[in-house]
């Protein structure tokens, strides 16, 4: 069986079948040039990834990596969109699926990321064709196809380009290509049945596939196959992993971490100095109008804690500078235990039909359809009632903890009135109201100020995306020898977002002021006050590709080393997104929700392309390939792309390669369309200062005893689109060598050298951190606003809310480093094979010059930290993959190592190396990650195989990483699924 998307070949892509792979059960993954002496010994051409023309040698002068179906199979990968995360050159800010569940804008959505470049500098296709991105944006800015969309049961093959590709495919073809490539035909029936669970019982998972197909193209002239495949993975919850992941106490972490439990005890035995917190429960304090009373204290609403465990505090508890206003009963809650989520519920199925047919005795055509469903979801924290709304678009932002001057009018800490009257009742007071029942302090004439959360409601997120594509098109050859390929797409991605629990500001105010919803004992508010609070909300979003490409091949006339072949080629294509804010304020500052983003954008454009390309065999030994493509874009850009690569073969064992190129990527919808975007970055002590934190009783030296208010809070960096962008540049070039000493053994090198100018960024945020937290002027080109103050920090200067900046064309971006790849294998008797395959990435620069000189490095670090959501550049990642087939039994293991790196980044405004992310109960290097998977396979009949994984065979746990914030205490790209721990995974699979 095989595993990908529907859509049809075209001239970029395969035109024949793939390689046959070597007759094992098993193997591993292989760089496709390392695999091009056992297709040229089959005789099979197709077109490389890169390339317009067919050949036999798929040692091109680009590097090309391949990951087939049996590739995933031994390495005991199950999905084609966590083989392209598996690969080593994915780094940086690729998203996963994970990040769904922990705040990602592009929800339910996985994207690659080749050299570190990000997810908007890799192009994805399907068999050579464009395909519509997803409709929400990597970080609102970033355009990308989402790899949840491959259908895993219609794939061959997985080709990745390592190279800048814009001269044959246009924009985004930076860091490489990712072509996937769906079966030309299928005849009989082949299926799968799997289903795997972790030993902890979580993170199970199920997958069932079945194609059916009839014809013969050579025998019968024509061929067709149906396919269906679905796919299912549970939520995975901090509570279902071992410590130290599952709990906010971080006392037994390292030498000694703080107890993050809400109210936890400290190594001291008391209280935190952090003021008043409630979690999840309701605490009320008298106030007149909004000021509290001198020397009160909060109490619970409710009789008792509705969330955690009660803990009576002592009076050296509340003698603590910020404590003397907590109540005498708080409540201890583990909000990482309870809420904390790993990994969202995902499904997936879909279905996908392909035609083809000769016509005639030299052209053949076909048809192929496909739609498919992902669907993700997960529940979240508890829902926010005293905070600040998201970043306003038409009105200020509205905050029901402040009423400082950078709010929306009518803001105020929230308060519980003395009266309340029947909704809509413009002034409530005695002569017209009743006393409040949720208010204790309404006898005696006094407000009741409320901090907390909803007791008993969380958010809930869920997205579904239903992907609609058609692919046709016509192939052959005409007089004079010239060979024409017409292709035609189409695609529409439908999402929608349901967001449950959210709470609606203005019903907020509503039902306080009605006295409607309880505050005293919230479980007996009814259905309808509770939907009333927390309306569903749903937003659809939309995503459209349609493209025609036409292209002519022939070889000119014949040089020493084959025939001089030239391409020419055409292309039009309109993209459109239209992703509305699911969150507006047009009818006003708390005509919207608390927590949901705001961010949203629209446009299209078409795009009309020419592409050529010659190859000249000079003679046998050498070969120049050169290509260029000229873009050109409604929305007033274009770009010529060039590009020119060599490969010696001195002797048969050794060929030396190289390409250069430039390139481009057009501003995306985002960058040039959006609604003002904010994102949310977690405080780190590099942030800081002494003179700063001392109003908060600590230092930065100390910042793990600061208050939660200062050590957990987090600012929103909010992003400017900009409808003057520039299409960014870019410059590569590559250097390897492909090195088969013996038959069926192979080794490569590739250097590769990246890059790009005029890379469109908002400024950087540390730099107005930094002036805002030392009291100086804060840099032109930002706007800072204040948060809300912190309860029991009335008369401290806040922390920041909120960053903002537009986007620009400035800065210059550089990715350098070595690919390396092996494979080998050898029959050691009759019945007995091993093959070992391996590869290996080693990054040695990615940075990020700026204007007037200024650089920041990244690898080896968490840095680009907020592009990577923390998770960092490693220096390294590799995988090695070992089969031994025993006639009808195979085993194969695989090793993944992901580097370790240093708790600094120096877009926080500290210097590579310095740990300047750590903390000071664990060391400042994250060790390296190695996972051991094995994968074991007996062929029962010749029609029947069954097959065992187990992954993580060890049962090793990630290294713990205080810094990131993708994930809690750990890097969950550096991790991936190890989190889980060993798991287990069994199946079968048939063909007739």
């Amino acid at each position: 069986m095989g595993a990908g998307v529907a859509f049809a070949g075209s001239a970029l892509a395969q035109t024949t079948p793939a390689p046959a792979p070597a007759p094992t059960t098993t193997s591993a993954e292989l760089p496709a040039d390392q695999a091009a002496p056992a297709a040229a010994d089959q005789g099979n051409d197709i077109v490389v990834t890169g390339s317009l023309f067919r050949q036999t040698d798929n040692a091109t002068p680009s590097p090309v990596t391949t990951l087939s179906t049996a590739n995933l199979d031994a390495r005991g990968i199950n999905t084609v969109q966590g083989g392209i995360q598996s690969l080593a050159s994915n780094n940086g800010p690729a998203l996963t699926n994970s990040f769904t569940a922990n705040g990602a804008f592009a929800g339910g959505a996985s994207a690659v990321s080749l050299r570190g470049l990000s997810t908007n500098s890799t192009l994805v296709l399907f068999d050579g064709l464009r395909a519509a991105y997803y409709p929400l944006a990597d970080d609102a800015t970033r355009n990308f196809v989402d790899l949840n969309t491959i259908p895993d049961d219609i794939v061959d093959r997985v080709e990745i380009l390592r190279d800048g590709a814009s001269s044959s495919y246009g924009a985004d073809a930076i860091a490489g290509v990712v072509n996937v490539i769906t079966k030309r035909s299928f005849n009989g029936i082949s299926g799968r049945a799997e289903a795997g669970i972790s030993q902890r019982g979580v993170a199970a998972n199920q997958r069932l596939t079945l194609t059916a197909g009839t014809g013969d193209l050579d025998a019968k002239g024509y061929n067709a196959y149906v396919s269906g495949f679905y796919y299912r993975s549970e939520a995975v919850y901090n509570r279902d992993l071992p410590a130290p992941f599952n709990s906010s106490d971080q006392r037994g972490v390292g030498t000694g971490g703080p107890n993050n439990i809400v109210n936890g005890i400290g190594s001291d035995g008391l209280l935190p100095n952090n003021g008043p917190v409630a979690g999840a429960n309701f605490f009320v304090r008298p106030a007149n109008g909004t000021t509290a009373v001198a020397g009160s204290q909060f109490q619970l609403s409710s009789p008792g804690c509705l969330n955690g465990n009660p803990y009576a505090t002592t009076a050296g508890d509340r003698a603590q500078a910020n404590n003397g206003a907590i109540a005498n009963v708080v409540c201890q809650q583990d909000l990482v235990n309870q809420y904390g989520v790993v990994a969202p519920n995902i499904e997936r199925f879909g279905g996908s039909a392909k035609f083809t047919a000769k016509v005639g005795d030299n052209a053949e055509a076909y048809l192929q359809v496909n739609f498919q469903q992902s669907s993700s979801s997960y529940s979240g924290d508890p829902s926010v009632i005293r905070g600040n709304a998201p970043a306003g678009i038409n009105f200020q932002q509205y905050s029901t903890s402040s009423a400082a001057a950078q709010y929306a009018p009518g803001s105020a800490p929230l308060s519980l009135p003395v009266y309340v009257c029947a909704r809509g009742t413009a002034v409530c007071n005695a002569a017209n109201g009743t006393l409040n029942p949720n208010n204790p302090f309404a006898a005696a004439g006094q407000n009741a100020l409320l901090i907390g959360t909803l007791p008993d409601t969380v958010n809930a997120n869920s997205t579904r995306n239903r992907v609609y594509r058609a692919a046709a098109g016509v192939k052959g050859t005409i007089e004079g020898g010239w060979d024409y390929r017409v292709d035609a797409t189409a695609m529409h991605s439908d999402l929608r977002r349901t967001q449950a629990g959210y709470v609606y500001i203005q019903h907020l105010l509503d039902v306080i002021a009605d006295g409607s919803y309880n505050f005293i004992n919230p479980g007996l508010n009814s259905q309808a006050t509770r939907d009333y609070l927390t309306p569903t909300n749903i937003a659809d979003s939309s995503s459209d590709l349609y493209q025609l490409q036409a292209s002519v091949t022939k070889a000119l006339f014949t040089l020493p080393g084959g025939p001089a072949q030239l391409a020419l080629g055409g292309s039009i294509f309109y993209e459109a997104i239209d992703a509305p804010s699911a969150n507006p304020d047009i009818n006003g500052p708390t005509q919207r929700y608390f927590s949901i983003n705001a961010f949203g954008t629209s446009g299209n454009r078409t795009v009309s392309s020419a592409f050529g390309e010659l190859q000249l065999p000079i003679v046998d030994q050498f070969l120049i390939n050169a290509s260029g493509r000229y873009d050109h874009y409604s929305s007033g850009q274009s770009n010529f792309s060039p590009k020119v690569g060599a490969k010696f073969t001195p002797f048969r064992q050794l060929a030396i390669r190289g390409t250069w190129s430039r390139g481009f990527r057009i501003p995306s919808f985002g960058e040039a369309n959006a609604l003002p975007t904010t994102g949310y970055v977690t405080n780190n002590a590099t942030l800081f200062n002494d003179g700063y934190l001392a109003q908060y009783g600590c230092t930065v030296a100390t910042f793990a005893s600061c208050p939660t208010y200062i050590r957990q809070g987090s600012y929103g960096s909010t992003t400017l689109a900009s409808q003057n962008l520039e299409p960014e540049k870019s410059r590569s070039f590559t250097a390897g060598i492909v090195f088969e000493p013996i038959r069926n053994v192979s080794f490569t090198v590739d250097f590769f050298d990246i890059k790009k100018t005029g890379a469109i960024t908002s400024l950087t945020a540390g730099d107005a951190l930094a002036a805002y937290y030392s009291g100086q002027q804060i840099p032109d080109g930002f706007t800072v606003t204040p948060d809300a103050v912190g309860v029991g920090f009335e008369n401290a200067k806040p922390r920041v809310g909120l960053v903002a900046s537009q986007l620009v064309n400035a800065n210059t971006i550089h990715s350098q480093g070595i690919d390396f790849g092996g494979s080998a294998r050898f029959d050691l008797t009759d019945n007995v094979r091993y093959t070992i395959s391996g590869e290996g990435s080693l990054l040695l620069d990615l940075s990020t010059t700026f204007p007037g000189g200024r650089k920041e490095k990244y690898v080896g670090t968490l840095g680009n930290y907020n592009l990577t959501a923390g998770s960092g550049t490693p220096r390294w990642r590799a995988n090695i993959t070992n089969t031994i087939d025993v006639q009808d039994f195979s085993l194969s293991g695989t090793v993944n190592y992901v580097a370790g790196y240093n708790l600094s980044a120096e877009d926080q405004g500290g210097v590579r190396g310095d740990g300047g992310l750590a903390v000071d109960y664990l060391p400042a290097n994250v060790d390296g990650y190695i996972t051991v998977d094995m994968v074991g396979t007996v062929k029962v009949t010749d029609r029947f195989s069954f097959y065992l994984n187990v992954l993580n065979i060890l049962n090793d746990l990630p290294p713990i990483d205080p810094a990131t914030y993708g994930a809690y205490l750990y890097n969950p790209v550096q991790a991936s699924e190890g989190i889980y721990g060993r798991q287990f995974r069994a199946g079968v699979k048939f063909g007739f």
